[in-house]
């Protein structure tokens, strides 16, 4: 299993508001690639692109270098950010009916969904209804209903959102998974740190646009120094305002990180720290895909 899942020129507009705007970026096979942007950025639109459920005015959807038909999509999965599924089914027919309508005969669509229900942790929710569920086992069986068929694609809209830290392990771990298994996987998601940890790539929109593409690690490591500082009983970065040739990119309760120019010198932002108080964290990192992020939108 493997594909590789290119678009080209996406334009998609609505009225006046264009959703797309010449959109362009690929997914490898065998990664996990953060699909990120603002709210109304356009990711929705680009994933229902992908499956052809919502009209290009303009663009291409290629998989494996060829036009994408719905013989292919027959072998993606889809997770909406919405919920897909039946309220009033029980969780293993509904699965089991999903996957015959990907083409698997009975055996092996109810095979699969209990082997799914079981990885997932929810193997004892079988024969309950999918309404009476939590939010968290309902994103569970939203998840088992697009990788039952074993596809070469995964294509999924804030599958993270609402979730407790075990069900973002859970989940997190299974499209590691299935991406060291070969197959495309593409996430959007407002948690920054889970993609972060997940990802190998990432790909930032904003207004339909494509802002940065890259490496999460390369993405990392690039462009200036960053420094991040913590001074007891300080919670804010007034001390680090007045120092020349440096920027306050985040404030996280006492800890602040700063961005420093190249003519900046350490031991300068060292010296105005302690005159604020006691310095008790004081370490160069990398860029977190937060301040990347916002970057990406200025």
């Amino acid at each position: 299993m493997a594909g590789h899942l290119e678009l080209e020129n996406l334009t998609r507009r609505f009225g006046e508001l264009t959703a797309l705007d010449h959109l362009s970026f690929s997914v490898p096979a065998g990664q996990v690639v953060g699909f990120l942007g603002p709210n109304g950025a356009g990711k929705t639109t680009t994933m229902r692109a992908i499956f052809g459920l919502t009209d290009l005015d303009a663009g291409t959807v290629r998989w494996n270098g060829a036009p994408v038909s719905q013989a292919e999509r027959r072998r993606f999965g889809y997770m909406p950010e919405e919920r897909g599924l039946y309220p009033g089914m029980l969780v293993a027919d509904q699965l089991a009916y999903l996957g015959r309508l990907h083409g698997m005969s009975a055996s092996a669509a109810a095979g699969a969904a209990g082997s799914w229900l079981d990885r997932l942790g929810i193997a004892d929710r079988a024969g309950d209804k999918v309404e009476s569920l939590s939010h968290g086992n309902q994103q569970r069986v939203q998840l088992a209903a697009a990788l039952l068929h074993g596809p070469e694609l995964l294509v999924l809209d804030e599958p993270l959102a609402g979730l407790d830290p075990p069900g973002i392990d859970t989940i997190g771990g299974v499209l590691v998974e299935e991406a060291r298994a070969g197959c495309c996987v593409l996430f959007s998601s407002h948690q920054l740190d889970q993609v972060e940890d997940l990802c190998e790539s990432v790909v930032i929109i904003d207004h339909g646009r494509l802002t940065t593409e890259g490496r999460v690690d390369d993405l990392a490591t690039s462009g200036a120094r960053r420094l991040v500082v913590r001074v007891e009983g300080v919670r804010d970065a007034a001390w680090a305002r007045g120092v020349p040739g440096i920027t306050v990119s985040e404030v996280d309760g006492g800890e602040v990180r700063l961005v420093l120019e190249e003519s900046v010198d350490v031991d300068t932002v060292l010296r105005a720290a302690m005159a604020a108080g006691r310095v008790t964290t004081f370490v160069l990192e990398r860029r977190r895909l937060s301040e990347v992020f916002r970057e990406a939108l200025r």
